[in-house]
């Protein structure tokens, strides 16, 4: 499918819940859609608790990002990114430095359509409408090539995204297609959804994306960690993200254990 089909077909199909805009519903945002805030309700009464699920994540990807910034990254491209708001990249890199560059991806069009007045102001951040499946359609971008320098570190960021790919998409390649493209010194981010902790949850939380116009595919941590390939794991290694240097105070013990991910920097001597 070439990237034209693949857009095409996002346009094709906004009448069921999106994933960006599910998400959105569930950090208490407000760019989404009655369908979705239907969904997260029910999804609630389901599985009671689940949206500390959705404000883990995006506690994981604000942890991830400080740590980065603090080693010097500046630079982010965030695949699959959804509606950057609600603490997303670019309110985090504010609030700690002034030079910071976002380049946020996604391929849905309302979701993208959303996203471009709220970062209207920003002039150090800009969202594509584009396919992470089609990494050429990204990385050769306009875009892309006026806002990052690719010859200094970059954070990859692939947060909640790896999961809505299927395994005809081979996303362990495409996972290397970026690594190859940013340089020693740059950091791969993923998180993703597993049963391999609880598999029941999982179970019902994926049979309630199926009728989404995102389903989403369940995966053990071992093929997770497979996707940083020869990237160097930062500490603690992965882990259910809400393990993952969790803030002072967080529980121990979050309801739902579903996320597996981590940090991982490109060594120099990486190929």
């Amino acid at each position: 499918m070439t990237e034209a089909q693949r857009l095409l077909s996002r346009e094709m199909d906004i009448d069921r819940p999106c994933a960006a805009r599910i998400y959105d519903a569930f950090l208490g945002g407000s760019h989404n859609f009655g369908v979705e805030r239907r969904f997260a309700e029910r999804l609630e009464l389901a599985l009671p608790g689940v949206t500390g699920v959705f404000r883990d994540n995006r506690a994981f990807l604000r942890r991830a990002v400080e740590y980065l910034l603090a080693r010097g990254v500046r630079q982010f491209l965030d695949l699959g990114s959804g509606i950057p708001t609600i603490g997303h990249v670019h309110e985090v890199a504010r609030r700690r430095t002034g030079r910071f560059r976002v380049l946020y991806v996604d391929n849905e069009p309302l979701t993208v359509a959303h996203s471009k007045p709220l970062l209207a102001a920003e002039p150090w951040a800009e969202i594509i409408r584009a396919d992470l499946r089609e990494p050429g359609s990204v990385l050769n971008a306009p875009e892309t090539a006026a806002l990052l320098d690719l010859a200094q570190p970059v954070g990859v960021l692939m947060s909640a995204v790896l999961h809505f790919l299927d395994d005809g998409d081979d996303p362990h390649g495409l996972v290397r297609t970026y690594q190859r493209a940013v340089p020693p010194g740059s950091a791969l981010v993923i998180s993703h959804v597993t049963g391999g902790e609880q598999p029941a949850p999982m179970h019902l939380l994926a049979n309630f994306y199926a009728d989404t116009a995102d389903p989403l595919v369940d995966r053990s941590p071992e093929w997770i960690d497979e996707c940083f390939g020869g990237f160097d794991r930062l500490g603690p290694g992965t882990c259910c993200v809400s393990d993952w240097r969790p803030d002072p105070g967080a529980p121990a013990h979050p309801h739902y254990r579903i996320l597996h991910g981590g940090v991982a920097r490109k060594p120099a001597r990486h190929e």
